[in-house]
C-alpha cells in the first residue's frame, strides 16, 4: 500500500465535485455539503466547503481530482483493537458453541492466558508479520487511524515487545497508530490470586519503562471479576497520571463493578464495552467527557443478551464511539464497515451515530479530535472516497466494501 502522490510542503491537491459528509457538529447531521471541495496543502486541509466558495488560488491546484459526485467522509478510525498478538482461539470458539461460557474458559486457563503463551513465543518481527494482514484488512476499508493495545505479554519484556511491534506497523504502512499499555489485562498463572503483587512487580515498572522508551500513548486496564478490581485499577491509573499519560478502561462488560465511574473520576478518554453500565455511570462519563466505546463484535461473538444502555447514554449526553475490538478470542473482527452494521442492528444506533462513532467520536476517544476525525480546515487530510449513492449504504450493506480511494495526510493511497 504505497502512496502515489508527491506531497511536498507547497504542493496543493484539490478534490472537487464531491458530496461531503464532514461530520462537523455545528453543521447538523453528518455535516453534509453538496457539490463540495477539499483542498490540501502539505498534508493538511486548507479548505473544505462548497465548491462555489473555493478561493481562486486553490482552484489552480497542482493536482485536481474529480470525485464525480462520490461521497467523501473523514477516513475511518478504529479506536479499540488488540491487533498485535500470536495465535488464534478457534478452539475456544468451538467450546463456546458447545456451551462453555467466556468466564468458564478463562478460569480453566483459556481466554487471554492462552493468547499470552502464543504471543510470548513470537519475536517482534513475527508479531509484525502476524498483525500486518489484520491491519491491511482495516486499511482497505478506508481506515487511517488504529489504536493497538498490549496486554498479551503479562511480563515486562513481552509487553514492551508488543508495543514495539505496534510502533513498527506505523512505519510499514500509511496509517496513524496509537498505543495503549494494557498489562493490567489478566493475571498470569504464576501470580494467580496475587493481583497486587503482579501490579507491583510487572504492571507498574513495565509502564515506567514503556513510557521512557516512548512506546505508550495511553494506559488501559480490564476492570472485571475475572480481571482486576476498581482499587487495583486505581493503582495503575495513579501511576499513569503521575507520568502524564491519559487512561481508558475495559469496564462493565460482564458485570457492574463501577469501572465506568472510576474511569470518569480519572478523566479517562474512554470506557469500553459497557453492557452492564448503569445510569450513574452514564452520567459520570458525560460529566467528565469520557467517551463510551461500544464493541458489537465481542457482544456478537459471545452471544451476549445484555445490550449496552444506549438510551441512558443518549439521555446523559455521553459521546458514543464504536470499534472492532479486533482480538483473537472474543472479536476476531477486522471490518469497521461490518462493525457499523452490527452497531445499528444489535444496538440500534442511528446512521449518524454509527458514522460519527468511527470518525469524530472515535477520534475523541483517542484524544486526537483536534488532529483528525472531521473534514475541516487545519486538520490532517485523512479522507475516504466512496462509491455509494447515500451514506446509509456504508451501514446497511453486509460484506460490501465500496471504498474508491483512501487519502492519508493528503496522500492518495492505492488499494
Amino acid at each position: 500500500m504505497d502512496g502515489n502522490a508527491d506531497m511536498s510542503p507547497e504542493r496543493t491537491s484539490l478534490w472537487r465535485n464531491a458530496r461531503l459528509a464532514t461530520l462537523r457538529e455545528e453543521m447538523g447531521p453528518l455535516g453534509t455539503i453538496e457539490n463540495g471541495a477539499v483542498a490540501v496543502r502539505g498534508g493538511r486541509i486548507v479548505y473544505a466547503g462548497a465548491e462555489r466558495d473555493l478561493p481562486s488560488d486553490l482552484s489552480r491546484a497542482d493536482q485536481v481530482i474529480d470525485c464525480e459526485g462520490r461521497w467523501m467522509t473523514p477516513a475511518l478510525i478504529d479506536c479499540h483493537t488488540h491487533l498485535v498478538h500470536g495465535g488464534n482461539r478457534a478452539r475456544e470458539f468451538q467450546l463456546r458453541l458447545e456451551g462453555a461460557s467466556y468466564e468458564e474458559i478463562a478460569r480453566a486457563g483459556g481466554g487471554i492466558v492462552s493468547t499470552v503463551k502464543a504471543t510470548n513465543a513470537l519475536s517482534v518481527d513475527d508479531l509484525v508479520a502476524a498483525a500486518l494482514p489484520r491491519l491491511d484488512a482495516l486499511l482497505c476499508e478506508g481506515v487511517s487511524t488504529v489504536e493497538i493495545k498490549s496486554g498479551y505479554g503479562l511480563n515486562i519484556d513481552a509487553e514492551l515487545k508488543m508495543l514495539r511491534a505496534a510502533r513498527r506497523l506505523e512505519r510499514m504502512r500509511p496509517v496513524r497508530v496509537l498505543t495503549s499499555y494494557l498489562a493490567a489485562h489478566a493475571t498470569p498463572p504464576e501470580y494467580k490470586g496475587r493481583n497486587a503483587a503482579y501490579i507491583d512487580d510487572v504492571v507498574l515498572p513495565g509502564l515506567v519503562q514503556a513510557h521512557a522508551e516512548g512506546l505508550v500513548d495511553a494506559v488501559d486496564g480490564f476492570c472485571e471479576g475475572i480481571a482486576f478490581s476498581p482499587a487495583e485499577i486505581a493503582c495503575v491509573f495513579d501511576k499513569a497520571k503521575a507520568l502524564g499519560l491519559p487512561v481508558k478502561l475495559h469496564a462493565e462488560q460482564l458485570s457492574n463493578l463501577g469501572g465506568a465511574k472510576l474511569a470518569a473520576a480519572y478523566g479517562a478518554l474512554s470506557a469500553d464495552h459497557l453492557e452492564y453500565l448503569d445510569e450513574d455511570g452514564s452520567a459520570a462519563m458525560a460529566k467528565s467527557g469520557t467517551v463510551a466505546v461500544l464493541l458489537p463484535g465481542a457482544f456478537y461473538t459471545l452471544r451476549e443478551t445484555q445490550v449496552p444502555p444506549v438510551e441512558a447514554l443518549r439521555a446523559a449526553g455521553t459521546r458514543i464511539a464504536i470499534a472492532t475490538d479486533c482480538n483473537p478470542g472474543t472479536s476476531p473482527l477486522t471490518s469497521l464497515l461490518l462493525t457499523m452494521n452490527m452497531s445499528a442492528t444489535l444496538f440500534r444506533l442511528t446512521l449518524d451515530e454509527c458514522l460519527a462513532g468511527v470518525t469524530r467520536e472515535a477520534a475523541r476517544a483517542l484524544g486526537i479530535l483536534g488532529e483528525t476525525g472531521t473534514i475541516e480546515a487545519g486538520k490532517s487530510a485523512d479522507l475516504a472516497l466512496w462509491n455509494i449513492n447515500a451514506p446509509a449504504e456504508l451501514i446497511y450493506r453486509i460484506g460490501f466494501n465500496p471504498l474508491s480511494e483512501r487519502i492519508f495526510m493528503g496522500e492518495r493511497i492505492a488499494r
